[in-house]
């Protein structure tokens, strides 16, 4: 027995031996699973950098520009321009200007650079272009560039009809839409409530400036004497612009580009076109145009 013991201790031994490296090797692998694992859960997490992207996104769906704004960035610049000159709010030019060009849309902003549907007369001595509107092929005036067609606005209000609204402050606009609406502008009896709503919705208005007593004087006297110039010649281009026909559309709740074009006899396709409109998308308080 004791001679079997003694054999018996180094086999011990090896077993005893071969259960600690076992251990350690479990240990070891356990470590190294965990080590392994480490990365994967850190991945499974919501990575920072998604975040930023989709924060990245959503400013950039959000800093895209309806037709409107893209107008009213375009040419606020002279807009302001011309209020400075004449007293005409920067805001109301604008308003006129998104209506009667359809956001810059229609064919004669398009190709005439004509925003604001100027006619010919015979002092009229550049390009010209024809449309149909109070007759069969009207004659419109073609300007170098729309900056032209602005200031070519500015002229046409400096006459008898309109004198009383160069008298009000430069940054009344509302006191310029109804004084615009009484003066026969326009058709519509919606006109000055248009322009209104034209001016709040976008905040034209931020570009209208004060003037003080001094400089508002100075101005009158010099639109004035313009304007008194300009009669003896008003009668021979009274037709040099008729009153605005409304062919603007505005958006109302349940509308779709089907329903609008069926209500003004367009197909679907030309209305898009129009409006240059990438999808059929419409959204509330829109303008669209409606005339070709």
């Amino acid at each position: 027995m004791i001679i079997f013991f003694k054999n018996e201790i180094p086999y011990m031994k090896q077993t005893l031996l071969v259960l600690i490296v076992f251990g350690i090797l479990t240990s070891s692998c356990s470590l190294l699973k965990k080590q392994q694992l480490a990365p994967i859960s850190q991945i499974t997490k919501p990575a920072e950098p998604v975040k930023n992207a989709e924060k990245v996104s959503a400013t950039n769906s959000s800093s895209i520009k309806t037709p409107a704004e893209s107008y009213i960035e375009r040419f606020k610049n002279i807009a302001i321009s011309e209020m400075n000159g004449s007293g005409i709010p920067a805001s109301i030019t604008l308003a006129q200007g998104i209506l009667e060009s359809g956001n810059g849309n229609s064919r004669l902003a398009k190709e005439a650079n004509n925003h604001f549907g100027i006619k010919c007369s015979t002092e009229w001595k550049g390009e010209t272009i024809l449309q149909d509107d109070d007759n069969k092929d009207d004659c419109f005036r073609v300007y170098k560039s729309p900056e032209e067609s602005f200031k070519d606005h500015t002229e046409f209000l400096k006459r008898k009809r309109y004198a009383p609204l160069f008298e009000l402050d430069k940054n009344d606009y509302r006191g310029w839409a109804n004084g615009l609406k009484t003066a026969g502008y326009a058709t519509n009896p919606r006109y000055a409530e248009l322009l209104i709503s034209l001016v709040e919705r976008y905040d034209l208005s931020r570009f209208d400036r004060i003037e003080n007593e001094k400089d508002k004087t100075i101005r009158e006297v010099k639109v004035m004497k313009e304007i008194a110039l300009n009669i003896p010649t008003e009668k021979k281009q009274e037709t040099v612009k008729s009153p605005v026909v409304m062919k603007i559309y505005e958006v109302r709740s349940g509308d779709t580009l089907i329903s609008v074009s069926k209500q003004f006899t367009l197909s679907v396709a030309d209305l898009k076109a129009l409006n240059s409109l990438e999808n059929e998308n419409l959204f509330l308080g829109q303008l669209l145009l409606v005339s070709k």
